[in-house]
């Protein structure tokens, strides 16, 4: 902790995951943008074209003339940034602030300073966000107990995921955290994606929340949810994992995607139908297209299913799946029933998993 005037004190990745301060990131907004610790505020000590310019500097005249560059753009802002330091410390009383910047070096070490200035306690990032990714990708490739939820399109399984993580089930939800559905339909109505990079930062921390879990249960997807990429080491082991495949009928399906997509803008459906046209065949993709002019959302939702059910039948093929009819109980019943039947094993009680809600396949 940093008195005024103090050396901060720089703790490694796991101790600052575990404090409880404002998490404060310094670092530039376009390198916020493509991938952050969940949770951390930004607090850029330089813009884009700022930390542009010093980069350059620092480069073709050295160390010091970087500095001075570097004092000229943050100088007229240092009273603003103070501001906004103690009023996130004031909401966090007690607590030290948690920076961080690329490599933990200078830009965190320069706010830390002026964080000082105001006797507001520190902690840094032992090797900055750069330390943060390399603790994520490792955390991928350790063994997790994991479970995976199947199901052909329509079956309710990300319902159902969250209906298990609401009584205890561990459980990650892959396409909350993608903000994605996994299919050519599968971002209409939902916020825009984050980046693969900051996909693996939720999905890192999401897992870390687990760590004592008996079993971890994801959904069966494909390597990747809409832009983002599942990481390699959780993908490897995905792809071992135990199936619980979901079975319900048709007309249920049915009605599970006119619920899901009869709600969506019907230029972005008929967009979507068009991106899939060479798989789905000129005679499916007419008669989709027409049934989404006419707003027959059944009919439309009957034209995808052939083509996605056998995409989910090679997939889970790959599987050691055991097949479970849960015909028209939702998903509060159907997770009580998975649950009597120890086909699923509870944890401890848990909130419902990070990034919760993407659809509802």
């Amino acid at each position: 902790m940093a008195d005024s005037g103090a050396t901060p004190e720089r703790v490694a990745v796991e101790a600052f995951l575990a404090g409880a301060g404002p998490l404060v990131d310094v670092r530039s907004p376009a390198e916020f943008a493509q991938g952050h610790i969940p949770g951390a505020r930004n607090l850029p000590l330089f813009d884009d074209a700022g930390r542009a310019a010093v980069g350059t500097t620092y480069k073709q005249q050295g160390r010091q003339a970087a500095v001075l560059c570097g004092l000229a753009l943050v100088g007229p802002r240092l009273e603003a940034m103070a501001a906004q330091l103690a009023g996130w410390a004031a909401a966090s009383p007690g607590q030290p602030l948690r920076l961080l910047c690329w490599r933990g070096g200078m830009r965190s070490a320069s706010v830390a300073w002026l964080a000082g200035q105001l006797d507001l306690p520190v902690l840094l990032l032992e090797g900055g966000y750069k330390a943060y990714r390399r603790w994520a990708l490792e955390l991928f490739e350790q063994p997790w107990p994991l479970r995976l939820l199947g199901g052909r399109t329509g079956t309710g399984k990300t319902d159902l995921l969250l209906a298990l993580a609401a009584r205890g089930v561990a459980v990650v939800d892959l396409e909350g955290l993608a903000h994605h559905r996994g299919s050519s339909f599968g971002g209409l109505g939902l916020p825009p994606q984050p980046s693969s990079e900051h996909y693996e930062n939720r999905l890192a921390l999401a897992l870390r929340r687990l760590a004592a879990a008996e079993q971890i249960w994801l959904e069966a997807e494909s390597a990747q949810v809409g832009r983002c990429r599942i990481p390699a080491g959780l993908w490897r082991q995905m792809q071992a994992a135990p199936a619980l495949e979901v079975q319900r009928p048709l007309e249920q399906r049915l009605a599970q995607l006119v619920r899901i997509y009869g709600v969506q803008d019907p230029g972005q459906l008929a967009e979507a139908t068009r991106r899939i046209a060479r798989r789905l065949g000129p005679q499916r993709t007419a008669a989709a297209l027409e049934a989404i002019a006419v707003r027959d959302w059944t009919a439309a939702c009957r034209q995808m299913l052939d083509y996605y059910d056998r995409c989910y039948d090679h997939d889970l093929s790959a599987h050691a799946s055991e097949p479970v009819e849960l015909g028209e109980l939702g998903a509060e019943a159907a997770a009580a029933l998975l649950l009597e039947r120890g086909l699923v094993k509870a944890a401890a009680p848990l909130s419902p998993p990070a990034g919760a809600g993407a659809g509802g396949r």
